[in-house]
């Protein structure tokens, strides 16, 4: 470990005996390494505006938007010349508005980007090289924790600057677990594998319950009229499964390619196909929510209207639950299975539109967003961790204030060989196409795991030939 990793994680590890944590070893989420980057061209830098120019910034997440508009708020007291109107749309809207923005010519200046999209905009060149801005102002890279900044760049590349990052807890209904004898230490301490679901899977089943008040263990339990599911998760995944399956399949040693853009997929795994096959099968017995419902509630809501004990999710959800949930909740660790607890580690950056008119106040912008400054005014707010040490520091005492224990994000993401990294690839969205599908029809039951994923996985492969 570096200097810098080893200063980052001590801070973490402070505020997590803070809150309670347990406490473990010390260290770097685990990460791929990206691949070896050539050096970029020198690039004259962009001119900057005579007058006062106005910039469009969108984000997805409206817990953010109150933080970011604080940012811009702060930003805009320093550079009065440069006025920015932020925007937030739900994330489908999000992307299908800037994706056609870019066709039309109608895009935002800077929008905050997902590792899912970037590479396709950077493909067709739709984003500005940051690099060369990055050398002239001489951004200091390493305040960026772990691998977050290497996530953004690529032969010799830069499109954006780490803002946060985030890893998979389990929120619990205390009411529901205390009313089923379940302990929240028996909940952290769960185990799972693929032979018959571990001790996880026997909560599950303590914690779902039908009309008439039996839960899943009782030979009485009628699946077809259950008032309380024991895990809710967000649907059927995508070609990442970050909160819905990720966080058990890798536990299995399972792992979606062999790194950062490589050109071979593993949905064909039997330790993949049998751990999807085993949420298909707890959803036909009751245990977690149908797909069907999922998609029509939704599952961080069916959630926080107390229709499940259990839910997987991130922790930029944390604000969420702590607005929205009607009950009393708290964080758990994720269960631990054959190859320990595993999650994935992800973070956003903003990226800069390669058609604005105004590319040097853009990339003011951008660089504030990333700053210590923005970190510390986003951590603040207690909604997520941003990508800096300092803001983690301020989000840790924003969650304390809170009565907030987050210790379950954050011993994860220090826990040895406790993370991994979304997957980024060309072809996301050709991927996304073929597995979806494949993967809703296992889960609503209309096909077995072990028929359609291999040849599924095939398709995707050749892609890259």
């Amino acid at each position: 470990m570096n200097r810098r990793f080893l200063l980052v994680i001590s801070v973490l590890t402070l505020f997590s005996l803070l809150l309670g944590a347990c406490g473990g070893g010390a260290v770097t989420p685990a990460a791929t390494q990206a691949p070896a980057a050539t050096q970029a061209p020198a690039a004259a830098a962009p001119a900057a505006s005579a007058g006062a120019v106005e910039l469009q910034y969108w984000l997805w997440d409206a817990n953010q938007l109150p933080a970011y508009q604080k940012c811009i708020d702060d930003f805009s007291a320093k550079n009065p010349n440069i006025k920015v109107t932020v925007t937030q749309q739900g994330w489908g809207d999000y992307w299908s508005n800037i994706q056609t923005g870019m066709i039309t010519g109608n895009a935002p200046d800077i929008f905050t980007n997902h590792l899912a999209q970037y590479p396709t905009f950077a493909a067709k060149g739709q984003l500005v090289d940051i690099e060369p801005l990055v050398k002239r102002d001489s951004v200091d890279m390493s305040v960026y924790i772990g691998d977050l900044a290497e996530l953004w760049a690529r032969d010799g590349k830069r499109f954006g600057l780490p803002k946060d990052w985030d890893t998979i807890a389990i929120v619990y209904n205390k009411d529901m677990l205390a009313k089923a004898g379940v302990t929240e230490e028996e909940l952290n301490q769960a185990t799972w594998n693929l032979d018959d679901g571990g001790t996880f899977a026997q909560i599950l089943g303590k914690l779902t319950v039908d009309e008439s008040g039996k839960n899943a263990l009782d030979p009485a339990f009628d699946k077809t009229k259950i008032a309380q599911y024991g895990l809710i998760i967000n649907g059927a995944g995508g070609n990442s499964g970050q909160t819905e399956w990720s966080w058990l399949a890798a536990t299995t040693g399972w792992k979606y390619y062999d790194g950062l853009y490589a050109t071979k997929f593993y949905y064909d795994d039997e330790r993949f196909i049998k751990t999807f096959q085993w949420y298909a099968d707890m959803m036909l017995a009751g245990k977690i929510m149908p797909l069907e419902l999922v998609t029509s509630l939704g599952g961080s809501a069916a959630f926080n209207a107390g229709k499940g004990a259990l839910h997987a999710q991130g922790s930029w959800m944390i604000g969420d639950f702590a607005n929205n949930a009607t009950f009393p909740f708290g964080f758990a660790r994720l269960p631990q299975g054959p190859e320990g607890r595993k999650s994935m580690f992800n973070g956003l950056a903003d990226s800069i539109w390669m058609g604005t008119k105004h590319p040097e106040e853009a990339w003011q912008v951008v660089k504030y967003l990333a700053s210590p400054d923005c970190a510390k005014t986003v951590g603040s707010f207690g909604v997520v961790f941003p990508a800096q040490q300092s803001g983690v520091e301020a989000a840790l005492a924003a969650y304390k204030a809170k009565n907030l224990g987050v210790s379950a994000f954050t011993e994860q993401a220090l826990e040895k060989d406790g993370t991994f990294l979304f997957p980024v690839t060309d072809n996301a969205s050709e991927i996304e196409a073929i597995l979806s599908p494949m993967l809703q029809s296992i889960m609503l039951g209309q096909a077995k795991a072990a028929d359609v994923l291999p040849a599924a996985n095939a398709e995707i492969n050749a892609l890259f030939k």
